[in-house]
């Protein structure tokens, strides 16, 4: 088992195998495959793969590169495929935990919108022989397989089969996404995404996005979401032209301690050594430099539509009236049946609340008073307010009220 963990896992190997559980052979000219040598020399020299890491690591790849296989026949066989039209998309983003899942998870409520949804990132076509089943069904046994690897994952961001999902997940099939950079300890392969640039990640982004859209029919406008889409404004405006873009603020260092908790949450299983200081040091530095880019996107208003910010509080406090200024900003009609949905949404679920670990700023050798100086820039741009810096568990809604927000949407 120790000579299996220590093994290489190659990207020729991983093509073959791929091949062989597709049952096909062309991938077009999808490039993807310096994505994944990168990725996989960089797990390979820097990632600290156990066991379990291995062979989790080698059965996504699998599944990435059987995706591709199975978009590209499809193609062949049914070439309109790529005729769909992705029109005016929504892209909501932000620094993580700030809010972004809420909205997202709000805007479902309009039969307007339409989302990605986890088992159709996972298995975007159903399978075949003894691959057929619901798709939603083998999602459901694998997310209980991981909670069961992470169990604070699912309390600090509550996901089912049908969950609304990140676009990183869809930019992973290309091995061109910072999801890797989140799971994984991999800083060349970050590096290496960095000077590359997110365009073909994009471009695939796209035609994911229409093989989904054929397979449902129709032409609802897609809302998508993911916080790495501040890294990869400029390919977003080169593919989506017509894009919307959605700013969601939050305190950057009320966060800080969450999104590193949660990194940390979603390496472990995969690996055999953190670095908590280290890991602190990056994720403070990586969204520094997000919300850098932030800012130079609001004073650039390079867009076709201006971008809309949000700030949480505001977001959080009065969910209807945020979505409804959304929609305004935008000139889209928020129709009332589907306000008066979105206001029992947000009463059922306040704020997509997932629930407190008991975790410090020290435990990441994070200095509060220091990073807030370091952010400074980006919440007086945005006028953010100040928030406690310690997470606590949320009052009851009847203690709220209407539309009052807890500490821990994400």
């Amino acid at each position: 088992m120790l000579a299996i963990r220590q093994q290489h896992l190659g990207a020729e190997d991983l093509v073959e195998r791929a091949q062989r559980r597709a049952g096909l052979t062309d991938f077009g000219d999808t490039p993807f495959f310096d994505g994944l040598q990168r990725f996989l020399q960089a797990c390979a020299e820097e990632a600290e793969l156990g066991l379990f890491g291995w062979f989790a690591t080698r059965w996504d790849v699998v599944r990435f590169l059987s995706n591709l296989l199975q978009l590209r026949h499809n193609e062949v066989v049914t070439p309109e495929i790529l005729e769909q039209p992705i029109e005016r998309p929504i892209f909501i983003t932000g620094v993580p935990r700030s809010g972004t899942t809420y909205l997202h998870q709000l805007l479902t409520n309009d039969p307007a919108n339409r989302v990605p949804r986890i088992w159709q990132l996972i298995h975007p076509y159903p399978g075949t022989g003894r691959r057929a089943g619901s798709p939603q069904k083998r999602v459901a046994r694998q997310l209980k397989m991981f909670k069961l690897l992470a169990p604070e994952f699912h309390r600090l961001h509550p996901i089912n089969a049908n969950s609304p999902q990140e676009c990183s997940e869809i930019t992973a099939h290309l091995f061109a996404s910072l999801r890797f950079d989140t799971n994984y300890f991999v800083p060349s392969y970050r590096h290496w995404m960095d000077s590359t640039g997110h365009l073909a990640a994009y471009q695939f982004h796209k035609r994911f996005l229409q093989h989904l859209q054929h397979q449902a029919g129709g032409s609802r406008r897609w809302v998508l979401k993911c916080p790495d889409h501040v890294f990869a404004l400029t390919a977003i405006r080169a593919v989506y032209p017509d894009a919307r873009i959605v700013f969601v603020h939050r305190d950057p260092v009320r966060v800080l301690h969450s999104v590193t908790r949660l990194t940390e949450v979603l390496r472990r299983p995969f690996t055999r050594y953190i670095d908590r200081a280290r890991l602190g040091r990056d994720v403070s530095d990586r969204w520094l430099a997000g919300t850098d880019l932030m800012i130079e996107a609001a004073d650039q208003q390079a867009f076709v539509d201006p971008i809309f910010h949000i700030n949480y509080g505001d977001l959080v406090n009065d969910p209807v009236g945020a979505v409804e200024r959304l929609y305004c900003h935008f000139g889209l009609h928020l129709d009332r049946s589907v306000a008066g949905r979105i206001g029992h949404s947000a009463d059922v679920q306040p704020n997509g609340y997932s629930g407190a670990s008991r975790y410090s700023f020290e435990t990441y050798h994070i200095d509060p008073t220091i990073e807030r100086e370091r952010y400074g820039r980006y919440i007086a741009r945005f006028d953010i307010a100040h928030e406690l810096e310690r997470p606590r568990r949320a009052p009851p809604r009847s203690a709220l009220g209407v539309g009052r927000a807890a500490q821990g949407a994400d």
